[in-house]
């Protein structure tokens, strides 16, 4: 299931997630640093969405709240949430 999320507060303007039940199949960012974003989205694949959210929400960039990672985190978890109530 692809799923499509807008961020907030990150130079990033979206994350597309692609998921396979809690497993994560792809993620790309639009915007962002591209060395950085293209380097979470290759680390990720694989791996359990909690274990991703665990480790990156609440990760902060600079003096801004959220970061990339974090907007990762919640897309996650909005991904699965929707995937659920499908």
């Amino acid at each position: 299931m692809s799923y499509v999320y807008k961020t907030k507060g990150t130079c990033s303007r979206s994350i597309t997630v692609d998921l396979d039940g809690k497993t994560i199949k792809s993620v790309s960012f639009e915007g962002g640093c591209n060395g950085n974003t293209t380097g979470i989205s290759e680390l990720v694949v694989g791996m359990n969405i909690d274990d991703v959210i665990g480790r990156v929400k609440g990760t902060k960039c600079g003096a801004r709240p959220t970061s990339c990672p974090d907007q990762l985190a919640h897309a996650l978890e909005e991904a699965y949430a929707a995937s659920t109530n499908s």
